[in-house]
């Protein structure tokens, strides 16, 4: 059979149709073959570019008219249940979330498992927490590196960083806090979902802060990493002069001065610096290296 494609030839100069002949073969286009598709033509009327085409293996096309589906002259019946084709789900499964009225989750054929199996990994989220000075972002970094050289995929969200962007419009109140939190909560969920490592460095110091991101992923997906490094010890390295001009009064609601951080109740790792020794960069990637191949997220 010769698949015949109706195109508009020229596109904006004139309506003549061309008849485009596309050789014996069907080509499978998503889970649905399409061996006779008529593309609808301009025209005058704005409304008629806009009408969704129907497919149906073997058997021609229709279009929509005013909701309703038309046959074509030459008889063939449209495609059933075309609402819930063309849309992904069906209308009744609308939603509505926060001040998002009507909206419906659009299901597609490729899923995590198969993002999964591509890069050979689990998509999880490392989310790193400690106090300012603990060394997240160094660790996050050597990490990422670590991961890369074994062929693993990764990807860094940073809480400097995400200020930068995406969240430079929150200030460091409490509830501006807890909002750049749940933002990058959720691109660190879509990141999973894509079957990236993600590797989260924040102080996120609110614990239910952090338990509303772990809410956001399936069990297990989040693994939540405590730099433990005792406040004397981060406010001599200080690396960014913070904790100084925190103590001469020049930044307020600053976390361990005058602004609580409220250590995990059950993370996955504990980093603890024992005594007046810190762990090396190598020991604490180990350990989180370690944790993820025992419990399969380095491989598909």
């Amino acid at each position: 059979m010769i698949s015949v494609v109706q195109a508009l030839y020229p596109p904006c100069t004139c309506r003549m149709l061309q008849i485009v002949e596309c050789g014996h073969s069907a080509e499978k286009l998503g889970f649905t073959r399409f061996c006779g598709i008529e593309a609808i033509g301009l025209s005058r009327n704005r409304k008629s570019l806009l009408k969704p085409i129907l497919a149906k293996e073997d058997n021609g096309a229709s279009r929509i008219e005013d909701g309703h589906q038309v046959k074509k002259p030459n008889g063939l019946a449209p495609l059933a249940n075309h609402s819930a084709a063309l849309i992904g789900k069906n209308l009744s499964e609308k939603s509505s979330i926060g001040n998002s009225m009507n909206i419906l989750w659009h299901e597609c054929p490729i899923q995590k498992l198969d993002r999964e199996h591509l890069l050979q990994q689990k998509g999880c989220v490392i989310w790193l927490t400690g106090l300012s000075g603990s060394g997240k972002s160094t660790l996050a970094c050597f990490l990422s590196r670590s991961l890369h050289s074994r062929g693993k995929l990764t990807y860094i969200l940073d809480g400097d960083n995400m200020r930068h962007g995406l969240n430079r419009d929150l200030s460091f109140r409490a509830e501006d806090r807890s909002e750049n939190i749940r933002r990058i909560g959720e691109v660190a969920k879509l990141l999973a979902d894509a079957g990236l490592i993600c590797i989260a460095s924040l102080i996120s110091p609110y614990r239910k802060d952090r338990d509303a991101c772990r809410a956001l992923l399936p069990n297990g997906n989040f693994i939540e990493v405590f730099i433990d490094v005792p406040l004397e010890v981060c406010e001599a390295r200080d690396p960014k002069g913070l904790y100084k001009l925190a103590r001469a009064g020049k930044i307020k609601g600053f976390t361990g001065i005058d602004d609580p951080y409220e250590p995990p109740s059950s993370c996955e790792i504990v980093l603890q610096q024992q005594g007046s020794e810190c762990t090396s960069l190598g020991d604490m990637t180990k350990i989180v290296i370690s944790y993820l191949d025992k419990n399969g997220y380095l491989r598909a």
